[in-house]
């Protein structure tokens, strides 16, 4: 059943670009898709836009379901719908897959557009397909915006790598934003987190059935190194405490002196990284861990953030939890200090949570009611 605040049944939308798109890399791609939902009604002036920008796991279906009989809405359908704090009775919130995905948008596993050679049959790209960046995204969001006939967002949003392509929003279109919320983020990843995910990576590539990332062609999936790069990212996105909280040393049954699952713990990794593995590309895990590493935008800069924000117009909400360990408030903090030596208008909450990095995915009652305040107050 749906909730009564919920946006209710949805469906996702393809948009086609014929237009070239040349990458951060100096590659381009000759013609790309971008899936997209959006909850709420475009007002006349076009400018009650809010674009939702999703983490690395994340993609377009942000709030509501497919059909009643769904188990699950949504990635964000406890912030987004009507008189939630993300208010579809005033906003139009879209949510889009990023190109590299592999929930429809052009990626890995897409076909690769037809070849003028009448004997190729049509392959998905596989390994082929380019490294994609935070800046490709936003350039990509932008084209979005421009086919949909939107010059101008009320607010761009996002949490954790979707907090880095809000921020990189006020940067590369400074005069199209006028509020961004950038939640559990950071200007650029520590040497930890980088090695958090290399290990990752490596999973992935060493798995015997990767085959360099052209997988697809041998009719397999990585599956292993999938499972592995899953539940490492799941033992950072918590913390201690919430793990303690949720599983503690609890044992599955009598102890039996074996590798097999003794513990509560040991069995809610191996079933996310199952199900993270059935549902999710390896060659699109990849990617997205990549544009994470490259994003930098004071590299540019001799590393000072403050001259890379030099040209943002835009007002600002950031949002940290005291139990992210993975991009701590302190990192949140560096991005606060960056914009307040550019003397834009910023408000900074830090919010006790127990949930470690997944905090920005949780109905929080305080996190909820600081978005809710701010988002009031949002002119459109």
């Amino acid at each position: 059943m749906l909730e009564n605040n919920s946006v209710g049944i949805v469906t996702a939308q393809t948009a086609h670009f014929s237009e070239p798109l040349t990458l951060q890399s100096g590659e381009v791609l000759p013609q790309f898709d971008v899936v997209f939902e959006t909850y709420g009604t475009l007002n006349a002036a076009k400018s009650n836009t809010v674009l939702v920008c999703h983490a690395l796991s994340g993609n377009h279906h942000v709030a509501g379901k497919y059909a009643e009989t769904d188990k699950n809405a949504g990635w964000w359908d406890n912030l987004i719908g009507p008189n939630k704090p993300l208010d579809t009775n005033k906003f139009f919130v879209i949510g889009l897959n990023n190109l590299g995905g592999c929930h429809g948008s052009s990626g890995p596993s897409s076909l690769k557009p037809k070849s003028s050679h009448k004997s190729e049959k049509d392959q998905p790209y596989g390994a082929s397909f380019p490294i994609v960046t935070v800046e490709d995204w936003v350039n990509s969001q932008a084209r979005l915006l421009n086919h949909l006939g939107i010059t101008q967002l009320a607010a761009v949003i996002g949490g954790s790598l979707g907090g880095m392509q809000a921020l990189q929003w006020t940067i590369a279109f400074p005069e199209r934003v006028k509020h961004a919320l950038i939640i559990a983020a950071a200007p650029n990843l520590t040497a930890q987190n980088m090695a958090f995910n290399e290990v990752a990576r490596q999973a992935i590539m060493t798995d015997p059935e990767f085959y360099d990332g052209d997988y697809y062609a041998h009719k397999t999936v990585p599956r292993r190194g999938l499972r592995i790069a899953r539940m490492l990212g799941h033992i950072t996105y918590l913390s201690d405490n919430a793990m303690g909280e949720k599983f503690g040393r609890k044992l599955k049954d009598k102890i039996k002196y074996s590798f097999d699952v003794e513990f509560e713990m040991e069995s809610y990794l191996r079933y996310q990284g199952d199900k993270f593995a059935g549902e999710f590309d390896a060659n699109t895990y990849l990617r997205m861990t990549r544009a994470l590493d490259y994003y930098d935008p004071a590299l540019g800069y001799g590393g000072d953030l403050s001259q890379a924000l030099k040209n943002v117009k835009a007002k600002f909400l950031v949002v940290s939890f005291t139990s992210d360990w993975r991009f701590s408030p302190e990192r949140s903090r560096e991005i606060v200090k960056a914009l307040l030596d550019n003397e834009l208008t910023v408000s900074y909450a830090e919010v006790t949570a127990l949930h470690g990095h997944d905090a920005f995915l949780m109905p929080d009652t305080h996190y909820h009611n600081i978005l809710r305040g701010y988002l009031s107050k949002v002119e459109v």
